[in-house]
């Protein structure tokens, strides 16, 4: 098995944010296929991460709430997407947005999942980077139970939405905004 980086660094590693990252693991979260992209961006050969959990790209900075919830909801076989801090092989970060779709064979039966992941505005970072934060701290202070309980009320009380929704609500929102500020900046005067 790989070992993660000795030391994270806080800097982006500079990525085709136009790509989309692509893995397909069994139900244990083992990897069993990632593209080119994928290992070009968390900085592995591609052969290297085949075999390995795939929480060898998990960001310390990630609460593990976040893929509590992610789990439930795979275990009960609901597609479900996630905004994500990943780690590479450098220490270095890549934010975002994945999509997790169940795979079954001939006889319905879960077989493992399928990531596709795509790169998430600046200004999805910064909404979503502070609620992490908060987990995490909750997390570390108070344990796993308690921030579950914060991040299961805060979205209750603050965003009247499941996470999933809220990611994907958030994620259109701002990519929305995006293209609209690249489509008003391309126009002449």
């Amino acid at each position: 098995m790989k070992t993660p980086p000795s030391q994270i660094i806080d800097e982006e590693v500079n990525w085709d944010k136009t790509k989309t990252i692509v893995s397909k693991t069994d139900t244990y979260g083992t990897i069993l296929y990632a593209n080119d992209v994928f290992a070009n961006t968390c900085e592995y050969n591609p052969i290297e991460l085949i075999g390995e959990p795939h929480n060898i790209i998990r960001h310390p900075d990630m609460p593990k709430v976040a893929f509590k919830a992610l789990w439930d909801a795979l275990k009960k076989e609901k597609n479900y997407h996630a905004i994500v801090k990943n780690l590479t092989r450098t220490g270095r970060y890549y934010w975002v947005i994945t999509d997790f779709t169940i795979d079954k064979n001939e006889d319905g039966e879960v077989t493992g999942y399928t990531g596709r992941r795509k790169a998430v505005p600046d200004s999805v970072i910064k909404k979503i980077e502070p609620l992490y934060k908060t987990l995490l701290d909750i997390e570390n202070l108070k344990g796993e139970k308690a921030s579950e309980l914060y991040f299961d009320a805060y979205l209750k009380e603050e965003v009247g939405k499941s996470y999933d929704e809220f990611v994907v609500d958030l994620f259109e929102q701002e990519k929305s905004k995006e293209q609209e500020a690249t489509k008003e900046e391309d126009e002449p005067n």
